[in-house]
């Protein structure tokens, strides 16, 4: 499972498309309906939210405008409640937790979409997706690195 914090401007299809699908399986699992992934080390941070259902829904929903600009039609209807980004208090992202992701998509984007690499391999200011602040620090302790 990977619920990026990097902007979802940056991924290319086949990412936007998997960290929709799997966000949904966060939110799943944040609402009690599923047995599988309680541990993940990704929901930490929702976790230690006062609302981690609202906060996970928050995401998706500039998941799927992002999908939205695109021409790709996510299917709204699965986010379990429409939360706007600022009724939910921002998640602090550590600034090596960016840099590590960041690093990390780019060698996926190499890799499988040369085009939207070559889009975003110049990038030096690393957007953040809206629900994240960043703060000073290494790469989050649930990272699995």
């Amino acid at each position: 499972m990977r619920v990026w914090s990097v902007h979802p401007r940056y991924l290319d299809r086949q990412g936007l498309v998997a960290c929709w699908r799997e966000t949904l399986l966060a939110q799943a699992v944040l609402a009690g309906r599923t047995k599988g992934y309680l541990n993940h080390s990704q929901l930490v941070r929702f976790r230690a939210t006062a609302d981690p259902v609202a906060s996970v829904c928050a995401y998706l929903g500039v998941l799927a405008v992002e999908a939205d600009e695109r021409g790709y039609r996510f299917d709204r209807s699965r986010i379990d409640r429409p939360v706007a980004l600022d009724a939910v208090v921002p998640l602090p992202v550590t600034e090596g937790q960016v840099a590590y992701e960041w690093a990390h998509l780019l060698a996926k984007l190499a890799e499988r979409s040369p085009d939207r690499y070559a889009l975003v391999r110049d990038v030096t200011d690393v957007a953040v997706h809206p629900l994240f602040v960043p703060v000073p620090g290494p790469v989050e302790p649930w990272e699995k690195t």
